[in-house]
């Protein structure tokens, strides 16, 4: 018998933005009143700009006549942090954890066991991945392969917080090409942006990469994975 919490895995091969955005809302006040475990939803989405709670407008470069013909949607959210680009070829992350039961709330911490997460991975890879201290995310050189922004939501019906929002890993090379040129990536005109496959040299595929940082993401967050969730849940792809 385990005294670990449980934390159901689901794998969305592509959904669209907005939906994902209502399923962590949804799934937040749910986990809130006990109504269901705490997740970690791993995926991919359409081309799309997000903007967060920072709210710098001219960190996107695109009018609205640009994005349209490029395809790119385009969120005001509830996260912290800047501009940043999510589309295929990403890994992304919205782990939706209660924290902070017990009365003590490190928020800071919570944001570097997640850029942990990535850099343990990374290391498996036998990449050396890092952190830059006056920046969030996960680095390889001085350019950023990991960007992590989160929402920290008030619980209701318990202490402490539920979180959302999270991280976007690339994968593909691909990904700098569709969207980064498109904005100053969370604010930051100094540094680049890198991907996996470039460091690695080789294409990965998102899945499998998903299915590899599982394990990771359980030792740094300790919890019962249950990874049913990957195969068996549906939900309407984008």
């Amino acid at each position: 018998m385990t005294d670990l919490r449980q934390l159901d895995i689901s794998y969305i091969p592509r959904i669209e933005y907005g939906a994902a955005w209502d399923l962590q809302k949804e799934s937040v006040a749910a986990i809130d009143a006990g109504l269901r475990p705490e997740r970690l939803l791993l995926l991919e989405h359409p081309p799309t700009y997000t903007i967060g709670s920072q709210n710098h407008p001219e960190h996107l470069l695109l009018n609205e006549d640009q994005l349209r013909e490029r395809g790119i949607a385009l969120f005001q959210i509830d996260r912290g942090g800047d501009i940043t680009y999510h589309g295929p070829g990403q890994l992304v992350g919205y782990p939706l954890l209660a924290i902070g039961e017990a009365g003590r709330v490190d928020l800071h911490g919570y944001l570097r066991t997640l850029e942990q997460v990535i850099i343990d991975y990374l290391a498996g890879c036998g990449i050396e991945g890092g952190r830059k201290p006056e920046y969030t995310g996960v680095w390889v050189g001085d350019a950023k392969i990991c960007a992590i922004g989160v929402k920290f939501n008030r619980s209701k019906h318990r202490r402490g917080f539920i979180t959302s929002h999270g991280f976007a890993f690339n994968i593909h090379a691909g990904v700098s090409e569709q969207g980064f040129g498109g904005i100053v990536p969370c604010g930051i005109a100094e540094y680049g942006v890198t991907s996996l496959e470039e460091v690695l040299g080789r294409r990965p595929e998102v899945e499998d990469v998903a299915r590899e940082l599982v394990p990771y993401f359980l030792e740094r967050f300790p919890y019962q994975g249950n990874l049913a969730a990957w195969d068996l849940e549906k939900i309407p792809s984008a």
